[in-house]
């Protein structure tokens, strides 16, 4: 995924649109209403004034990797069973 723009200009556009709407936020660093819209919801509950808002961002982040690294090893987990039971089962049957 490619990142197109800085945290600096999603900060900008999120303050516009609060200032002013959405639909000239977006026009001024030639954004989509439609990303604005989504950084709004993915920072919901988060005061961009504050500065501790990637802090938040980071922890969420981190979480999230953390759970898709464990889901990652429970497939390689449940794979390796599943190669094993197969072995079993191709020995048992000679």
């Amino acid at each position: 995924m490619k990142k197109r723009f800085a945290k600096e200009k999603i900060i900008t556009a999120l303050w516009d649109a609060n200032a002013t709407s959405v639909a000239k936020a977006a026009r001024k660093p030639h954004m989509s209403q439609t990303s604005i819209h989504r950084w709004r919801k993915q920072l919901d509950g988060i005061d961009i004034s504050d500065g501790r808002w990637l802090k938040r961002i980071k922890e969420k982040n981190q979480r999230l990797k953390k759970l898709l690294v464990e889901r990652n090893l429970e497939i390689e987990v449940m794979q390796e069973t599943q190669g094993k039971k197969g072995r079993a089962h191709e020995h048992g049957a000679r």
